[in-house]
């Protein structure tokens, strides 16, 4: 199988052929431009959320949940253990999915699905995960929608001004209300806030699932954009799925396939949406070598397009007969292992970027000297909990190089409902 790992090493698809204290310098260097306001892949965004929310017994929040094709709302009430019990939770599809909508129309949705909560909280914490600006009254000003999402008139507007004023035009006193807008990402960090408040030096937020994103809390003076000084810490929603982070000639032909090739390269490396699709493209350029035989190109060119689960069933099963890919390499045993060599490699390396991608957030965020007060990372996604490997190699190459060559502990939990968690939070903290 020698021609496998060569095919491997010479399209920089093998684990070893990332160098990590590269990769982890390119990123901090990345991560400082961004808080300068220099020219930077990451956009190094001020969520203008401390660290040091505190949580009364009895206090309610009206939270909005705005993410992928779905519209969630409910309220969240902190019981005497300061726990958080969620009620009148309703789920609606997202404003924009199914047709393009008007500005009106977006915050009309929103709105009509906010008025039974209006009259409980005068606290609004709204948990946006689409790319924002923030602003220092904790407003948020969409970017660019993903995901699919058709609203093009609500860019450049103001999430939380724009319900209140739809809410007042329907009779409503929004005199007291205030709402906090956070990216899903601040948002799972500050639910770690809330569930691991004792044994941690500080806090990752970390998303990988469709796309990822990553945020830590950094030193306000160290935020020189902002132009403000002290001591105290606020949350930064890194967008590390923009990190221009240049690999082998594959990556750069698959990333020319994409939509938005100069965007997002990062993501296209290691998030659900990309890792099947990416393993595809992977799959044509072994066939055209010859490391896969031609028996097995005319079955996998008759099974649909690859996507990360049915990749990752491979990994999983790889002799489960009811799988495309299993029929696809038949009793050719030299085809199974070079398919399964290829494709565990491929989750190898994605492990490692995301390890030194989380290394990064930890160094930064200046803690977890001490084992027994780690950096605790709050990780959410289905990819990285159901990608066969995809989390034992990221535990992996934590351990090897955030703990063993920088001295830095970390460790990881998946904290439910933490969007919604956060939202509720960042709703307290203003």
């Amino acid at each position: 199988m020698d021609k496998v790992d060569s095919f491997l090493e010479r399209h920089s698809l093998l684990a070893s052929c990332i160098d990590d204290e590269s990769v982890l310098s390119f990123i901090l260097a990345e991560m400082d431009k961004g808080l300068k306001g220099e020219d930077s892949s990451l956009a190094m965004i001020d969520a203008f959320v401390g660290t040091d929310v505190s949580i009364k017994p009895g206090e309610s929040v009206i939270v909005l949940d705005a993410g992928g094709t779905n519209f969630r709302t409910c309220l969240v009430t902190f019981d005497e253990d300061r726990k958080p019990v969620i009620s009148d939770f309703r789920k609606v599809g997202m404003p924009g999915v199914k047709e393009e909508v008007s500005k009106d129309q977006f915050f009309s949705i929103l709105a009509d699905n906010v008025e039974r909560l209006i009259d409980k909280s005068d606290r609004i914490g709204f948990c946006f995960s689409y790319a924002a600006e923030i602003t220092a009254d904790h407003d948020g000003i969409p970017i660019v929608f993903s995901k699919e999402i058709k609203a093009p008139g609500v860019i450049g507007q103001k999430l939380g001004e724009n319900l209140l004023r739809v809410l007042a035009e329907r009779g409503y006193d929004v005199s007291r209300k205030k709402v906090a807008v956070v990216n899903d990402t601040v948002a799972t960090l500050l639910a770690a806030i809330a569930e691991c408040p004792d044994d941690a030096s500080s806090y990752v937020g970390f998303i990988l699932g469709t796309g990822t994103n990553t945020a830590y809390a950094e030193t306000v003076s160290n935020i020189v954009k902002v132009g403000r000084k002290g001591d105290q810490r606020e949350i930064i929603n890194v967008e590390s799925g923009c990190l221009a982070l240049p690999l082998g000639d594959i990556d750069e032909g698959f990333i020319n396939t994409t939509k938005d090739p100069g965007k997002y390269w990062f993501e296209k490396k290691i998030s659900g949406a990309y890792l099947g699709p990416f393993s595809a493209f992977v799959i044509e350029k072994a066939i055209g070598e010859g490391i896969l035989s031609a028996s097995f190109a005319e079955r996998y060119h008759a099974i649909e397009p690859l996507n990360t689960t049915r990749m990752s069933h491979y990994l999983e099963m790889c002799h489960n007969a009811e799988y495309d890919l299993v029929k696809c390499v038949g009793d050719n045993e030299e085809d199974a292992t070079a398919l399964y060599k290829i494709l565990k490699s491929i989750i190898e390396r994605a492990g490692k970027l995301t390890a030194i991608n989380l290394t990064a957030a930890v160094l930064k965020s200046g803690n977890g000297t001490e084992p027994r007060y780690p950096v605790v990372i709050n990780a959410d996604g289905t990819t990285f909990y159901k990608t066969e490997f995809l989390e034992f190699y990221t535990r992996l190459y934590l351990d090897q190089i955030l703990e063993k060559k920088h001295g830095r502990y970390c460790r990881i939990v998946n904290i439910d409902n933490s969007p919604t968690l956060g939202a509720a939070i960042a709703g307290l903290a203003i």
